[in-house]
């Protein structure tokens, strides 16, 4: 199974943490909630793959996808990678780190989407 929650951590930043394996299965099985905690009012987003250990197409898809949704309604949403380089690495060669930011430390990462 492909574990995934959130935490609302104030009134304006919403962390969705994903972990395990975004890929096909995977990310089918999150992909309904993950787009339904996506779209929130007043809230900036950020998505937690630390504990993410593969990163498939699909993955990065739903990621584009609720962060281009997410843009639609004027919020923001920004990737936390951690010390995961598999995953970083992967968003790095996909490019997505360009359309996503994607920070290291969970400080830049929330000031960035607070921003």
């Amino acid at each position: 199974t492909m574990p995934i929650d959130f935490d609302d951590s104030n009134e304006r930043l919403r962390y969705i943490n994903l972990s395990g394996r975004l890929d096909l299965p995977g990310t089918g099985e999150i992909e309904a909630r993950f787009a339904a905690l996506s779209v929130i009012d007043n809230r900036r987003l950020v998505v937690d793959l630390t504990a993410v250990t593969f990163l498939a197409s699909i993955g990065i898809r739903a990621i584009i996808t609720n962060a281009k949704a997410q843009q639609h309604r004027g919020g923001r949403m920004v990737l936390l990678v951690g010390e995961n380089t598999t995953v970083a690495k992967t968003l790095q060669a996909t490019g997505i780190d360009a359309l996503v930011p994607m920070f290291t430390d969970a400080g830049e990462a929330e000031a960035a989407a607070l921003a």
